[in-house]
């Protein structure tokens, strides 16, 4: 029997590129799919194509995402010509190639489906509620001034990573802002972002939305090159080339954190099922994940109480139900973690708190289970590190000095009834999302953004005037 084809999508026509991939079972070593591949040159060309939006409504197109939620979450949509994909066999395959257990392809099913139907509060928070005739005219009135916002760039560019499918929430709003995308998906999830874009076409959305182009390091170059705005997501070694581009918005580690206050710390026991959760949630494959606990003090006693929370997390099998942990599609990259971690506990000032082998096999394939660390100082080699599996460092340091220490947050849970301490965190250039108070780092609102802000990356503020406004 022939493999599944996955094809390049041209502005919603699928290609049937002679140069395709084969993405195997990440247990079995089983081709699972043929993935067709695209070549810069078609990039190059296709970019110069881009269609436009601009005839249809925000508000069609938010009635279309409605739609194409439903389409995603409940039915069989076109995998190529001729051949369906139904809820489950994107399970199956997702979780083959990926990694991922059918428990958490659903949950992220479940976020991608709440992103499609919950589009116009996301609209609203990512333009500040700005109403939606200014997009569609162009001109509107904002606080009874004159106001006009129009679109920066003919089409946007993703190059999308394989790590959780739920990422892809970060780009959807760019249909109902009226942008084109143009995704290059990661190599172990292709369908996700395919999936994504065949609920939008078969809800009504324009062919012309919508470009899929599978390819190599120096096609994804060319996608954010060649597109006038572009997103990316990876590691510092991946997102560095791109970190003077202000054209391209970049999608790296978060180096989440919970911070306890000296008012609250000594009442730590309260927050272990917050700080559990913000670590594990999504298998701790997150930028949101929190990958460090600052506390002034008690570092190590909480350090063990979380690390005895985390003992039963073990591999299951991918259709358990209770599964949490993800496997490594490509094993050398857990050896490499296993190593890294390994090698930097050697060094003064560092004690794992976890017990138990970290690297396991199971089930044809490879795991990390969790590792909790405490660390004396927040300059020892694993104290701000984030890994693709739920890891976290616990650091003690004077609560004067976390704010000029901590460095780089995209999400920083802050714990504490201070108000002097409240205002210095919300003074804090270092942290681009913060929470007060009991709130996991991993739970989204939809008002706010994610990380970065796709309408300001999409979108220019012109200054106008008009005659009797």
């Amino acid at each position: 029997m022939s493999l599944p084809h996955v094809p390049i999508v041209r502005w919603g026509r699928d290609y049937d590129s002679l140069d395709r991939l084969e993405v195997v079972d990440h247990r079995t070593g089983r081709p699972v799919a043929q993935v067709g591949q695209a070549n810069p040159g078609m990039i190059r060309r296709d970019v110069k194509k881009a269609g436009v939006l601009r005839r249809y409504k925000v508000d069609q197109l938010l009635d279309i995402c409605t739609r194409a939620g439903q389409l995603f979450l409940h039915e069989t949509l076109p995998l190529s010509a001729g051949t369906t994909q139904s809820v489950q066999q994107y399970i199956e395959m997702l979780s083959a190639t990926s990694g991922l257990p059918h428990s958490l392809v659903r949950s992220n099913m479940s976020k991608i489906h709440e992103v499609f139907v919950q589009m116009p509060t996301i609209l609203c928070g990512l333009t500040r509620g700005l109403d939606a005739a200014v997009i569609d005219g162009g001109i509107g009135e904002q606080s009874g001034s004159p106001v006009s916002f129009y679109p920066d760039t003919k089409c946007l560019g993703v190059v999308m990573p394989s790590n959780s499918p739920g990422v892809n929430s970060i780009w959807m709003p760019a249909i109902p802002l009226k942008v084109p995308v143009l995704i290059k998906p990661g190599r172990e999830d292709p369908w996700t972002p395919m999936r994504i874009i065949r609920a939008f076409l078969a809800a009504g959305c324009p062919d012309e939305a919508f470009g899929f182009y599978p390819t190599d390091h120096e096609g994804a170059d060319t996608i954010l090159r060649t597109c006038d705005r572009g997103i990316i997501f990876g590691d510092v070694a991946s997102t560095s080339r791109y970190g003077e581009d202000q054209h391209v918005q970049i999608h790296g580690p978060g180096f989440s954190k919970i911070i306890l206050g000296e008012d609250v710390v000594d009442q730590w026991s309260k927050y272990l099922d917050l700080i559990v959760e913000s670590i594990c949630a999504n298998g701790g494959r997150s930028c949101i994940n929190a990958s460090v606990i600052v506390v002034p003090r008690q570092g190590l006693e909480i350090a063990n109480a979380v690390a005895r929370r985390l003992e039963d997390i073990q591999p299951r099998t991918i259709d358990d139900n209770e599964a949490i942990l993800s496997a490594f599609p490509n094993p050398s990259i857990a050896e490499a973690i296993n190593a890294t971690i390994s090698q930097a506990l050697g060094e003064p000032g560092a004690t794992e708190c976890t017990t138990g082998p970290r690297l396991i096999p199971h089930d044809g394939a490879l795991y990390l289970r969790p590792t909790i660390v405490h660390c004396d100082s927040i300059s020892h080699p694993l104290a701000n590190r984030e890994f693709l599996f739920p890891f976290a460092t616990v650091v003690e340091m004077p609560q004067d000095e976390m704010l000029s220490l901590i460095g780089p947050s995209l999400v920083v849970t802050a714990i504490t009834d201070t108000p002097e301490f409240i205002a210095d965190l919300l003074a804090c250039p270092q942290i681009d999302r913060l929470n007060l108070g009991t709130v996991p780092t991993s739970r989204v609102s939809w008002n706010q953004p994610h990380e970065g802000n796709i309408f300001e990356l999409l979108y220019r503020r012109r200054a106008i005037q008009k005659a009797g406004i």
